[in-house]
């Protein structure tokens, strides 16, 4: 069964920092850009961070850019987010998802998320 899985969300006071985790189990996943997007009710996913295939490829969303880096480790079937200077407005459940050119990212390879609440 191929599955993407995120770990590494949680409560984090304003200016706190996060590391998200993506692990591909079922397949290797350095076929795949990668991208993290996130959802918050009522509002259209975005797309936060993606990265090619090899990593020399990485573009941010103008809302995160400068605070959250993604990278990749093919090795280990993981793509990373590091997420630092958190805001409030950064709370939304982050998933990945394979082809981050697609708009919300592949409906086929894609976990299920995990929570970033930004609170003090």
């Amino acid at each position: 069964q191929r599955q993407f899985v995120e770990s590494g969300g949680g409560l984090v006071q304003p200016g706190g920092s996060l590391r998200l985790s993506c692990a591909a189990s079922g397949f290797s996943l350095e076929r795949f850009t990668i991208g993290w997007f996130r959802q918050v009710p009522e509002k259209a996913n975005q797309a936060v961070a993606c990265i090619g295939i090899k990593g020399d490829y990485i573009k941010y969303s103008d809302s995160v850019k400068g605070r959250f880096t993604i990278s990749r480790d093919n090795a280990k079937n993981t793509v990373y987010l590091q997420m630092n200077s958190l805001l409030p407005e950064d709370t939304a459940v982050y998933y990945c998802a394979a082809d981050c050119f697609r708009v919300g990212g592949s409906s086929d390879y894609r976990g299920e998320g995990t929570l970033v609440t930004v609170s003090s």
